[in-house]
């Protein structure tokens, strides 16, 4: 003869082996660690930086663009002569960038550089863009944190509002359209939008044949 169980009584199945986690646990964070050289560059190196870019770069007048230039390649950013980098733009590790000549960076664009990103000459990365170089491996239960290079072709054109994954290239003269997410790596010379964006047409050049010198 078998006895009901009481409700109040929870099957075993229903008590996970530790109640403030389930079972099996997926990430310990207690056991995260940065690698001592993940920064590339000592502690105090980057806070320095940190100071630099709240008391000097993002304070700086927006015509500044040649002072903005020098300022991150004091702290080891490659920066093309030319370059447009608005005051408002967020670089996490400057020593991680480069930046080609005539390139332009938008307000409020984030490279969140925690592995190099490459934005080729005369590329464009609009306003609100974040270029993500860094993730976690979610495999394991310390969530290890990685850098994961990011490159942006020459003569491509991120548009607002974009999101570029770790690990993505972004073609040469390629475009991606307004609050698309790039997932994985887009050809060269095309349009490309959408969630995640993929290419949608070749871009047109109405000037070809009438190349500048």
């Amino acid at each position: 003869m078998s006895v009901a169980r009481s409700a109040a009584s929870p099957s075993p199945r229903d008590t996970p082996p530790d109640a403030d986690y389930p079972a099996p646990r997926m990430q310990d964070l207690s056991a995260f660690e940065v690698p001592a050289d993940f920064r590339g560059k000592p502690g105090w190196y980057v806070q320095l930086w940190w100071i630099a870019d709240a008391l000097l770069f993002r304070p700086s007048p927006q015509v500044l663009y040649g002072w903005r230039r020098a300022l991150l390649r004091w702290f080891g950013a490659r920066v093309g002569d030319g370059a447009i980098i608005r005051p408002s733009a967020r670089i996490t590790y400057p020593w991680k960038v480069s930046i080609g000549e005539h390139a332009w960076v938008g307000d409020d664009v984030t490279l969140y550089s925690l592995g190099p990103i490459e934005i080729g000459a005369h590329a464009v990365v609009s306003q609100r863009s974040y270029i993500c170089a860094g993730d976690h491996d979610y495999r394991r239960r310390n969530f290890p944190i990685r850098g994961r290079a990011v490159r942006i072709g020459a003569q491509a054109w991120v548009a607002t509002d974009v999101f570029v994954a770790p690990g993505v290239t972004i073609g040469e003269g390629a475009v991606v359209g307004a609050r698309s997410t790039v997932l994985r790596d887009l050809p060269p010379r095309m349009v490309c939008y959408g969630y995640p964006a993929v290419a949608v047409r070749p871009r047109e050049c109405l000037d070809a044949g009438h190349e500048p010198n």
